[in-house]
């Protein structure tokens, strides 16, 4: 992630935000050698925190389940799924992004879906030249997924483990 500070000290991604500071929208001016020269006159205090810029001023996206990796080159690792479509995919803008496996499309190679008002998940193919299976089998159309099924990408595969459902939804568990 190309990151910069601005003049004022707060941190943000220009690859996201370009040159411009999301929180007091000052410029940081890009140098030719890959590094950032700040513009303006104020200093950053020893003491004062650079915050994360969040896109959703409404907080937190519940998670609504996980794939772990359980072969591939991101073995062990866990990747959230929020709720409606979340994208799959090696790129930076992917809800669900899948780094070292270049096997995987970089963009959508598969869609993971919670529908809040169903309560079911389901696997999509992606629109992407890669195929996703589905406990072996490869996916064409929309597959509702059960606990602990196997999604294979690429050269991975997953464990699929869900939180909301029948038992379970964060509408019931909110203020």
């Amino acid at each position: 992630m190309s990151l910069s500070r601005c003049a004022n000290g707060h941190m943000f991604s220009t690859r996201k935000h370009g040159s411009t500071c999301p929180y007091c929208f000052m410029s940081a001016e890009v140098e030719p050698t890959g590094g950032h020269r700040e513009q303006g006159n104020l200093a950053l205090a020893a003491d004062e925190k650079t915050m994360p810029y969040l896109e959703e001023a409404g907080g937190i996206e519940p998670v609504t389940g996980w794939l772990v990796c359980i072969e591939g080159p991101q073995l062990g690792q866990d990747y959230r799924i929020h709720a409606e479509k979340n994208f799959i995919g090696r790129s930076e803008d992917m809800h669900i992004q899948i780094i070292g496996d270049n096997a995987i499309s970089r963009r959508n190679h598969a869609v993971i879906v919670y529908d809040p008002k169903k309560r079911n998940f389901y696997l999509l193919p992606g629109d992407a030249s890669g195929l996703a299976y589905h406990n072996n089998e490869a996916v064409y159309s929309p597959v509702e997924l059960t606990p602990y099924d196997v999604i294979q990408m690429g050269r991975s595969k997953f464990i699929f483990i869900p939180l909301c459902g029948v038992h379970f939804e964060w509408e019931n568990h909110t203020g």
